[in-house]
């Protein structure tokens, strides 16, 4: 008979045997499991209706590239409104919102420079006047040997002097943005009622911002006091990378959507800068867009699409095909004869308005679902 030693490591070996007998056991079934797993799926007939499919076919398109912008003031029709005298500001004629054709007064500002220039065309006129009729009385009394012609040359040159500094009054008034009325006023010796002096738009727009408030002192030339711009046309200024600058050219046409609403609005590219951000490593791409309705407005974000001018041709698959599995991957549902349906998986390139761009993937005449790719998805996890 054996001995206990012996029944003992016979008795070992057999655990350790079926030990090994169920990990195999249990790895089989695992692989089993796994070979399982359905690649495909066939659908019933009747399953088969609640699908819909598209043929792939090369087609002739736009290419379109989209990203984001920030909506900014068309800089050629908004302009910053300085102080053009120095002065406390007496009154504000204007709120941000109001609308104001050029030469609209905005504030009034009781300013001495204003009451300078305004004594200094005075004084100026009324020398100019009095030396250009003695300059033409001695010129008549010349021709009757009444003064010499040095006198007469010296009136003269008094009078040309005179004239000069009247002009030069006078363009300092309209630098002062003197209203036409005034200046006609002073003209015929007529008085001035206002002593004071308006600060006035030098252009039609919108008074988008107000930057001071009554009985601030002014300092003529430094101050801001408003920004006016016209809102009718705005700048989108928006950031490509790389690969999109090739696509890109300047008079494109874009498309911007604001995310209020469904109106979308069109515009071009005006400017491609020739700098690279050393920040975000993009380039800025300005795209000019009409704002009849004054939707947009300065530091909105927006979604510009730009189109490419070239035409191009190649496989487009429709948004509603492209599915994505776990990991973020997009796919396609690819229908084979006996109503079997499998997995393709694609590399997309840019959006051309419904559909995506293939780049890789897909061939002409494969059929691709369409309308019902979900369930096809569902009826495979089962």
């Amino acid at each position: 008979m054996p001995s206990s030693a012996a029944r003992a490591c016979a008795a070992l070996t057999a655990a350790v045997l079926a030990a090994c007998l169920g990990c195999s056991s249990q790895g089989s079934g695992d692989a089993a499991a796994a070979a399982a797993t359905p690649s495909s799926i066939k659908l019933s007939a009747a399953q088969r209706d609640k699908v819909h499919l598209y043929t792939m076919a090369e087609q002739k398109f736009h290419k379109t590239v989209e990203v984001t912008g920030v909506v900014d003031f068309d800089n050629e029709q908004a302009t910053s409104v300085l102080a053009p005298f120095s002065g406390p500001v007496a009154q504000l004629l204007a709120a941000p919102g109001d609308h104001v054709k050029a030469g609209d007064a905005l504030a009034t500002v009781d300013s001495p420079d204003f009451a300078s220039a305004v004594s200094a065309y005075r004084k100026a006129l009324t020398t100019a006047h009095t030396n250009r009729k003695l300059a033409d009385l001695d010129k008549d009394l010349l021709e009757h040997n009444g003064v010499s012609q040095r006198e007469a040359a010296q009136a003269e040159t008094d009078a040309i002097g005179a004239e000069a500094d009247r002009d030069a009054a006078l363009r300092a008034l309209v630098a002062l943005q003197v209203p036409a009325e005034t200046l006609r006023a002073l003209q015929e010796g007529r008085a001035v009622a206002h002593a004071g002096g308006a600060i006035r738009s030098p252009i039609a727009g919108t008074v988008v911002e107000r930057l001071i408030t009554p009985g601030e002192l002014l300092e003529a030339g430094t101050t801001p006091c408003f920004t006016v711009a016209n809102l009718s046309r705005m700048w989108v200024m928006a950031q490509l990378f790389g690969p999109d600058l090739a696509v890109v050219s300047v008079g494109d046409p874009a498309t911007v959507t604001t995310g209020i609403g469904t109106t979308a609005l069109t515009g071009k590219v005006d400017n491609i800068s020739d700098l690279v951000d050393p920040d975000t490593r993009a380039v800025s791409v300005r795209v000019v867009v009409d704002n009849p309705t004054h939707l947009l407005r300065k530091q909105m974000y927006v979604r510009v699409q730009i189109q490419a001018r070239p035409e191009r041709a190649g496989l487009l698959v429709p948004v509603s095909a492209v599915l994505r599995d776990d990991e973020n991957l997009p796919f396609v549902y690819l229908a084979h004869p006996d109503g079997v349906f499998a997995r393709g998986h694609v590399t997309l390139g840019s959006r051309v308005a419904d559909s995506y761009e293939v780049l890789d993937g897909l061939h002409a005449g494969e059929q691709v679902v369409v309308a019902g790719g979900l369930f096809v998805q569902f009826m495979q996890s089962q």
